[in-house]
């Protein structure tokens, strides 16, 4: 996963996983980019701008999802299939990556785009829904209200997105909006019932006992050995149910904890590293790094300042 943020306005014509698309369509609408940024963790925020008698907007299925707020502006702009309905300050978007929409644009706009990878916002809720990833994704939602996330984004957009402190406090702010976006817009996967993978009590017996266990190491073996299954089927089914190999997820929860003490305690780096299983506070310190771009000491500084 990577995770370090970028520390400079990109053009977005030079990203992957489709924002190309998106972009490109709001340029050709006379919108204006005011702000781009990479925030890590396969996250990118936009600030746009736009002014306009009246226009046709289309977009067609970008490949990544789409979170929009209105910050100013708005009001008479409203999607085709959706006669009537207008948009606001605070009010919302959620735009599944495989969605189509037409949209008539009238008068004065100001918003931002939150734009992330379908996979990105399921593997939460293994932990955050009790499902797995595979069996959710994002609704296609206009014009809703939400004041946390509204809330959340306004957060996101207030912090600076060109120096390294600002840009963390951002990655921040955007994971909070994943997590209630999750929980408020996210539904079942349309296409009948899932086929492999592990069984919901055997997953849920995984996903606790990795929890309780966090502190120690952990092999497949014994992870093989709780779902009742070779080591070879457990690998195969935990990444269907998971989202990832179980390495992979381990690795990830690991990292997950490490962050959360380092925000609410003011434990050792010492006691932080064997609460989180890694081997001492210098091995703790660099897959840190490695995973979320700076080093812990100044990651708890700076959110712990926010």
């Amino acid at each position: 996963m990577n995770t370090n943020p970028t520390t400079a306005v990109i053009d977005p014509a030079d990203t992957p996983f489709g924002l190309q698309s998106v972009c490109h369509t709001l340029r050709d609408a006379n919108a204006k980019l005011e702000r781009f940024a990479w925030l890590g963790d396969q996250l990118a925020v936009a600030e746009w701008t736009r002014v306009t008698e009246e226009a046709e907007t289309v977009y067609e299925q970008p490949g990544h999802h789409t979170l929009s707020c209105y910050l100013d502006g708005g009001y008479r702009t409203e999607r085709q299939k959706l006669p009537g309905r207008f948009g606001a300050p605070t009010r919302l978007c959620a735009l599944p990556g495989d969605h189509e929409s037409r949209w008539w644009v009238r008068g004065q706009m100001h918003f931002m785009h939150l734009y992330f990878l379908p996979e990105h916002f399921t593997q939460r809720a293994v932990r955050e829904l009790d499902r797995e990833p595979r069996e959710v994704t994002l609704a296609d939602r206009t014009y809703f209200e939400d004041a946390r996330i509204a809330s959340a984004c306004q957060t996101l957009m207030d912090e600076s997105w060109e120096d390294a402190d600002g840009l963390l406090r951002a990655n921040e702010s955007a994971h909070e909006v994943l997590s209630l976006l999750l929980r408020s817009q996210g539904v079942s996967r349309p296409g009948g019932g899932l086929k492999g993978g592990l069984t919901v009590a055997t997953r849920r017996r995984l996903r606790d006992y990795i929890d309780e266990h966090l502190s120690q190491p952990l092999t497949l073996g014994e992870l093989a050995d709780l779902a009742c299954l070779s080591e070879y089927h457990l690998a195969r089914m935990f990444r269907m149910s998971f989202g990832l190999p179980p390495a992979a997820w381990i690795a990830q929860q690991r990292i997950e904890r490490a962050r959360a003490l380092l925000r609410t305690t003011s434990l050792p780096l010492a006691q932080v590293a064997a609460q989180c299983g890694y081997a001492n506070a210098s091995h703790f310190s660099h897959r840190f790094r490695e995973a979320v771009g700076v080093a812990p000491m100044v990651y708890r500084q700076v959110v712990q300042a926010a």
